[in-house]
């Protein structure tokens, strides 16, 4: 919230002198309310349909993440939705924890419903990634992952404050696996928004990761592993 609202000082003190806000300063909304059940569950049911090479980003997380599994091991999902990369991790391998983090209560019920009884297996956390203080009170994870979520910061320049907080939340060999939209040729237009392949492996390595890997690169979408430098 204070990240927002410094936003928007900085946007009103420029268009009081009469200058024009820059790019970097304005938040791109999002066109769908994702807080809300009907907008929600318009986009759980509509996504696989739209980009069903989705299934092919499920099967990296997947891999990657079996050497990890066991019941001393954790995981937190960052934005995780209505629980379709859940049900996928959790279907397959077994962890001591995981952790399904949104800011929206109504992604939350629909992950409960499509994980039926894996529902069990999972802690529920709401909270915003765009917050400051979304990390504080979490536990450290073997791996942090996220699939389609880091444009939910409303633009790409909060990227690299996000990934030095999930640094904090990994040992010295924890693993982030981050799945998003790019921009630039085969992806998005908007550039605000979304960050282009280079951009994206600066970001993390900016954030003190190391070891950064192009895992799957798909139908506008990419998956990176990047490990603690």
């Amino acid at each position: 919230m204070r990240a927002r609202l410094a936003n928007s000082f900085a946007v009103c003190s420029r268009l009081s002198r009469n200058v024009m806000p820059t790019e970097s300063e304005i938040d791109v909304p999002s066109p769908i309310d994702l807080r809300a059940m009907v907008d929600a569950r318009e986009w759980a049911d509509a996504v696989s349909a739209k980009r069903p090479w989705r299934e092919d980003f499920f099967r990296v997380f997947v891999n990657e993440l079996r050497p990890l599994a066991g019941p001393q091991a954790s995981v937190l999902e960052l934005g995780s939705g209505p629980g379709f990369l859940a049900k996928r991790v959790l279907g397959e391998l077994t962890f001591g924890r995981y952790t399904a983090l949104d800011f929206s209560e109504a992604m939350h019920t629909l992950a409960r419903e499509r994980l039926s009884d894996l529902s069990n297996k999972v802690e529920f956390v709401l909270r915003d990634f765009i917050s400051p203080q979304w990390n504080e009170g979490l536990p450290i994870y073997n791996a942090v992952i996220t699939l389609q979520a880091v444009h939910e910061l409303r633009h790409k320049r909060r990227a690299p404050a996000l990934y030095d907080a999930v640094r904090g939340l990994l040992p010295k060999d924890g693993m982030l696996l981050v799945c998003d939209h790019f921009a630039g040729d085969g992806g998005m237009s908007n550039t605000a928004l979304f960050m282009n392949k280079e951009e994206h492996e600066n970001a993390l390595r900016a954030s003190g990761f190391g070891n950064v890997s192009c895992l799957l690169n798909q139908g506008g979408m990419v998956v990176y592993r990047a490990q603690q430098a």
